[in-house]
């Protein structure tokens, strides 16, 4: 049985339980993390941004780097996992107005310079993991105004053979229990984490730093053979600074995957 566990203890309790939880919840789904763990041990704080295929990729960071990930408001009224999130460092995004565009980008410019690590899925949405959708740059202005550093991982999945899989991928009507009977099936799954680049501050405006993050989360991700070639960042309105996410007609946000246990 997994541990749930309450809100008890400091934020190191809270890092070292997310841990231990995300890393028994993978072996429970049959997942093996492969990582750089000595490029990762020295992240310590700032904002960690990568690309997003599946539910799974919350464990799978977790497992590695403990962080309060960046999640849409409605998870906070979901029953059990809205609980979770709450009391996990995580912060929510509220849509609809710039006053609650700049309440996120607040919560997330305080979290950071407390020294928190937070994460984001810049792409908004998640895919089969066989390309790269546009980063969108607004919530990348919480890591300058705060002038911590940038760590963009490259996520990818991969069956017993060395191929890419699919199993995984949390992506148009496929559910929740779905996808984890896809992944317990295919069995022996990895799934590789590489630091594609850390961006120290001073740091470029967003959308560059968007742009150098999502350029080198492609050339890590494009070493596999049946990777699609990457598209550009995506932010719409220049004068945006508040951490508003802007909607792309021809990207659903469709983001349960960003759920922060």
């Amino acid at each position: 049985m997994l541990p749930f566990w309450p809100p008890l203890g400091g934020a190191p309790w809270r890092q070292t339980l997310r841990r231990i939880w995300s890393r028994q919840l993978l072996t429970l789904l049959g997942i093996r993390v492969e990582a750089d763990g000595d490029a990762l041990a020295g992240i310590e704080g700032g904002l960690v941004v990568g690309n997003h295929i599946s539910f799974v990729d919350i464990y799978v960071i977790n497992a590695l780097l403990p962080c309060g990930f960046v999640s849409k408001s409605e998870v906070a009224r979901w029953p059990l996992i809205g609980w979770l999130a709450r009391h996990n460092d995580t912060v929510f995004i509220e849509r609809g107005s710039r006053k609650a565009a700049h309440r996120t980008h607040h919560t997330m410019l305080t979290a950071l310079g407390a020294g928190r690590r937070l994460a984001i899925f810049p792409e908004g949405t998640t895919t089969t993991g066989d390309t790269l959708l546009p980063f969108h740059a607004a919530l990348f202005q919480s890591a300058i105004d705060a002038a911590v550093p940038v760590h963009a991982l490259a996520i990818s999945y991969h069956d017993a053979g060395g191929g890419r899989s699919r199993a995984p991928a949390y992506v148009d009507d496929i559910g929740l229990v779905e996808c984890m009977m896809n992944v317990m099936q295919a069995g022996g799954l990895v799934a590789r984490v590489r630091l594609a680049q850390s961006l120290a501050p001073p740091l470029a405006n967003r959308r560059e730093l968007a742009r150098h993050a999502h350029q080198a989360v492609a050339t890590v991700l494009a070493r596999a053979p049946d990777f699609a070639p990457a598209v550009p960042i995506h932010d719409s309105d220049p004068t945006n600074r508040g951490g508003k996410i802007q909607e792309d007609s021809a990207q659903s946000l469709r983001n349960e995957a960003a759920i922060s246990p």
